[in-house]
């Protein structure tokens, strides 16, 4: 293969991606994962954790934005922080537990320089001896580098790292909804994050994953022996958890199925598939839980809440919800061959234990590496990403139902989940956002 020169060649970049098609550069070129980095993780904005995970004053989380390491923080004001993870003196990480209580103050383990919560320094050590070196007028002495921008929205944090780019409610627009529909499934309309994360970490381009949430035709293949096995199991194990076998059942659901549940692709790579129904939608009803959430939210409300249960809810480019079974996918890009997943679930505050379990259990059922349906997906996902960088032909094809106008209308509601307009939405927004240079860049 001819190597690119993507970083200073605008051209090739905008040729990579054509009429439903995707140039296997996209999955493969260790320079376009790193413009990605730039173009579309920083300046997008990237989910950082929920408030449940830092109740109290100094507790902390750490995670990695874009390949930078940050930090989300409760302040003594009982706000919510995020942080960039290293010192302003000599670039150390200032925590790196997953999670923690720093007390009244974030201080580096390397020189015992202090911050406050929201980055300003407090204190260096020898201080005396920076007296008139022109320190206090220097990049250091501003503290700790901070995130372009931050909002919370309904208890989830996120963070934008670019200085510069959209605002909040700008590029998440309507897709926020879902998230109010999650935190509606609380009387209280509160969540609390689970304990527990599943993280794994696969051999494939994140936008392979992303691409499969949204895929509504490899279920009936691809999960057919756990759909099957399930069935089975129901049949002769009449003691078996019924919780698990309503969420596994449903993967042997028929192209036809998929071809009535709805979708809809949003500005900015969003997407919603399954507004009509979804794999989740007969779950068993929890006895009292209705009458709850009619007594908080209305009647109206509560039965709008319920009756939404999206397959998949996309706020690119690296978070999926799952309103009902309350859960989400985070992904972490790590290298343009390698990916970190974590996925959490969450109760929603003042409803039966019941959701919690129901998110706890369909995360190990079909997201652990090891359940009975990741695997399957894993193993595709990392032949692929070997596969393409072998010889044949260089284009990957998502024109299913494709229309030359579509890109006309970046907000569009229609019947066929299995139509992938809601992948080629995605690489809309990708091919955007590549082709916007950051000024000086």
């Amino acid at each position: 293969m001819t190597k690119v020169d993507y970083r200073n060649d605008s051209q090739a970049i905008a040729g990579l991606v054509r009429d439903g098609r995707v140039h296997r550069d996209v999955y493969l070129d260790p320079t376009l994962f790193e413009l990605e980095m730039e173009r579309v993780f920083a300046r997008g904005w990237q989910y950082v954790g929920h408030e449940s995970q830092v109740p109290n004053a100094g507790d902390y989380i750490t995670t990695t934005l874009a390949g930078t390491p940050v930090i989300l923080v409760r302040d003594a004001d009982k706000s919510v922080r995020v942080v960039i993870n290293r010192c302003a003196h000599k670039g150390a990480q200032l925590v790196f537990e997953d999670q923690g209580n720093a007390g009244r103050m974030l201080r580096c383990p390397y020189h015992a320089w202090s911050y406050k919560f929201d980055g300003s320094l407090l204190a260096v050590s020898l201080k005396a001896g920076y007296e008139n070196t022109g320190f206090w007028e220097s990049e250091a002495a501003g503290g700790l580098p901070l995130p372009g921008a931050t909002a919370s929205y309904r208890g989830f944090v996120f963070a934008r790292l670019a200085k510069e780019g959209p605002s909040f409610t700008d590029y998440f627009g309507e897709v926020l909804s879902a998230l109010d529909n999650m935190a509606d499934r609380s009387p209280t309309g509160q969540l609390q994050i689970g304990k527990s994360c599943i993280r794994s970490v696969i051999r494939c381009n994140w936008k392979m994953y992303l691409e499969n949430i949204n895929d509504t035709v490899h279920p009936i293949s691809t999960h057919e022996s756990a759909a099957v096995t399930a069935r089975k199991v129901g049949e002769h194990f009449v003691e078996t958890d019924p919780t698990a076998l309503e969420q596994l059942l449903p993967f042997g659901s028929g192209y036809d199925f998929y071809t009535k549940m709805g979708a809809r692709t949003l500005p900015n790579g969003h997407s919603i598939l399954g507004t009509k129904f979804s794999i989740h939608s007969e779950y068993a009803d929890v006895p009292g839980y209705r009458d709850q959430l009619v007594a908080a939210h209305g009647e109206a409300r509560a039965d709008e809440v319920l009756a939404y249960a999206p397959q998949n809810v996309v706020f690119y480019p690296g978070l999926a919800t799952k309103g009902s079974p309350q859960v989400i996918r985070v992904l972490r890009p790590l290298a343009a061959n390698l990916t970190q997943l974590e996925v959490w679930a969450f109760q929603p505050v003042g409803a039966p234990d019941t959701m919690l379990k129901r998110g706890e259990t369909y995360s190990r059922l079909v997201f652990s590496p090891m359940s009975v349906v990741a695997h399957d997906d894993v193993h595709l996902f990392e032949s692929q990403q070997k596969a393409l960088a072998s010889a044949g032909n260089p284009w990957v094809n998502l024109q299913r139902q494709y229309r030359a106008d579509e890109t006309v209308q970046p907000d569009q509601q229609f019947e066929d989940g299995n139509n992938e307009l809601v992948m080629r939405n995605q690489y809309k927004a990708w091919h955007d956002m590549m082709m916007s240079p950051a000024t000086g860049e």
